[in-house]
């Protein structure tokens, strides 16, 4: 199958227009240009990201739907709380972004990872720039998960996570949607659905609800102590809070019989992988 895709020029940072991705593969709208941080840091601001493999030219993607997580309607699992009240991961922001966008990048391998060399020298030198920020998971002094991203105003543009234990990503994400939320964050792109994204309570945008959300909140700015590196906590009651709304809104809507047997089901496990976020 031939592709046509406009190529990206050298001496300046335009970009197509987000709507002109194509449908198939889907969301994909150029390539070329150059992994220039500023480049990256307008693509996002864009709705656009890179993504592209061993032995292939830079692609920018922009597809659709967009997996997102609104930060404010997010609450861990039953078992995920449990999880963590019984190893008790401590959970950073910042403290160690080049090593999570290293472990990101190898635990895949090679020919599966988009992360190249030039790709995290990119990301690391947009965290220091103040763009790119990442969240830590620690036992026992240890990293043991983490995501990182950037921050486009009041969005946080989720690029990839990883765990070395079990559910470390998972909290993560748990403990980031909390302080985001708190800090007025809005959203929380994830770029592609999967079955993991899916099952930690992802949902779709179509590409016209993505940009004006984008366009309305890119300017925003959040507290200048969002990003600081810091350790995060959780409300455990605004957890029990939501809990018991959602149960009280499926014992009004559910017959007897599915309330009942929704509230003695159990979450089954599923994988965790270094992945996009």
């Amino acid at each position: 199958m031939t592709l046509y895709l406009p190529e990206l020029a050298l001496d300046n940072f335009a970009f197509p227009s987000p709507f002109e991705a194509l449908c198939e593969p889907n969301g994909l709208l150029a390539f070329g240009g150059d992994l220039n941080p500023q480049r990256i840091l307008c693509a996002y601001q864009n709705g656009i990201f890179p993504w592209f493999g061993p032995d292939e030219p830079i692609l920018w993607w922009s597809p659709a739907p967009r997996a997102v997580f609104d930060p404010s309607d997010y609450c861990p699992s039953k078992s995920l709380r449990k999880h963590q009240r019984k190893v008790g991961f401590k959970v950073t922001i910042n403290q160690a972004t080049n090593e999570v966008i290293k472990l990101c990048a190898e635990l895949r391998p090679p020919e599966e990872t988009w992360l190249s060399s030039d790709m995290q020298q990119a990301y690391s030198e947009l965290a220091k720039q103040g763009h790119c920020h990442s969240v830590e998971v620690w036992q026992d002094e240890r990293l043991v998960g983490g995501l990182y991203g950037l921050s486009i105003g009041r969005l946080f543009c989720g690029e990839s996570m990883f765990s070395l234990v079990s559910n470390a990503s998972k909290t993560a994400l748990w403990y980031f949607c909390h302080h985001f939320a708190r800090k007025g964050g809005q959203l929380i792109d994830c770029q592609v659905m999967n079955p993991h994204l899916a099952s930690l309570g992802a949902k779709e945008l179509t590409r016209s609800d993505f940009i004006d959300q984008l366009l309305q909140h890119r300017s925003q700015s959040l507290p200048l102590d969002c990003f600081v590196p810091q350790e995060l906590f959780v409300s455990k009651e605004l957890c029990v809070s939501k809990e018991l709304i959602e149960s009280q809104k499926l014992l009004v809507s559910a017959p007897l019989s599915v309330a009942q047997e929704s509230s003695i089901s159990h979450e089954p496990s599923r994988p965790e992988d270094s992945e996009r976020l």
